[in-house]
């Protein structure tokens, strides 16, 4: 009995999200020219569910390049009107399209000049008939059995708000690093901001040898260091080569003999680099997907292909973009 409610609220919502698709419409094309061409902010309010649901939106369209902000209608008739200009879009939820607390502010935001958009389930509504756009977001049942509590109006009304963030988020030609510009925190923004020459070892970190050093020269390198690796440089320093100590670890099953050999002798040619303005993220990516099997360090190189660092995947371990 309780899984098949379950399914059945599942099964309402879904089917209250789907009867959306044919209301995307001249109206909703509408609503995102009016907020494309507002010079202001979104200004999403409503009461009770609707504003739970409101402060979501608002919240979405804030990280997606829409300056958003919820303000509370109780809170808009005591004053937090005067955040609104006549420069903004009220987008305004309530189901009934009759909540009290925020059909009492539309006189006032009139009055302030700023556009109306009402997200509702009926459109004979006092706040639909006095919006300038309206939005129809209705549905055919709610999930409570009870046929009370907000549920499937809710998750059609935050559906309709994620269809308005997302169609604007693409007419603004809305990048990954603009997305990263609002979400510096947390490992969103470590693996969209973090730079590879945030993390590499670089200067006197940067493990280097150069082409006329033995293998012996360059296993001290590695073993300072502590990278397990070092770059195998030209006279001029431009990158040729890639010494691991897995390389020399090889290289003694079959005997010690090599290691007097000269460093080309042993040295993967021609590896995989990454340039140090690349997203940290990036470099993670590369050496996943490298074949025949991953790998774990990167030289970094200029544009020039002088050797510049090295990044292994602990550092991007330690930052937390793994």
């Amino acid at each position: 009995m309780i899984i098949e409610q379950a399914k059945k609220v599942l099964a309402i919502e879904a089917k209250a999200i789907e009867n959306l698709i044919p209301r995307i419409n001249g109206q909703f094309a509408a609503a995102i020219d009016m907020i494309l061409s507002c010079t202001g902010r979104v200004v999403v309010t409503g009461m009770g569910k609707s504003g739970h649901i409101g402060k979501k939106i608002a919240a979405t369209l804030a990280s997606t390049g829409t300056p958003a902000f919820f303000l509370h209608p109780a809170e808009g008739i005591h004053g937090d009107l005067g955040m609104v200009t006549a420069d903004d879009v009220v987008l305004a939820l309530s189901n009934s399209g009759e909540t009290a607390e925020v059909v009492s502010i539309f006189p006032a935001i009139k009055r302030i000049g700023a556009s109306i958009v009402v997200m509702s389930g009926c459109g004979e509504s006092t706040m639909a008939k006095n919006a300038d756009i309206f939005l129809d977001v209705a549905v055919e049942q709610e999930a409570c059995p009870l046929g009370l509590a907000p549920t499937a109006s809710t998750t059609a009304a935050l559906a309709m708000g994620d269809a308005l963030a997302v169609a604007l988020l693409s007419e603004r030609k809305f990048t990954p690093e603009d997305f990263a510009v609002f979400h510096p925190g947390g490992a969103l923004g470590r693996r969209l901001l973090l730079t590879v020459e945030n993390i590499m070892h670089a200067g006197e970190e940067n493990p280097l040898v150069t082409l006329d050093k033995t293998v012996k020269e360059a296993l001290f390198v590695i073993t300072a260091k502590g990278l397990g690796v070092t770059n195998v440089v030209d006279g001029q320093g431009y990158l040729v080569g890639i010494i691991t100590d897995g390389d020399i670890r090889r290289g003694l099953e079959h005997g010690h003999e090599f290691l007097d050999k000269k460093v080309d002798s042993l040295m993967t040619k021609t590896p995989r680099t990454i340039t140090s303005n690349k997203l940290a993220a990036q470099a993670l990516r590369i050496m996943e997907k490298n074949h025949p099997r991953p790998i774990t360090v990167l030289p970094v190189v200029d544009e020039q292909n002088r050797a510049i660092g090295i990044i292994h995947l602990t550092d991007l371990l330690r930052q937390g973009v793994v």
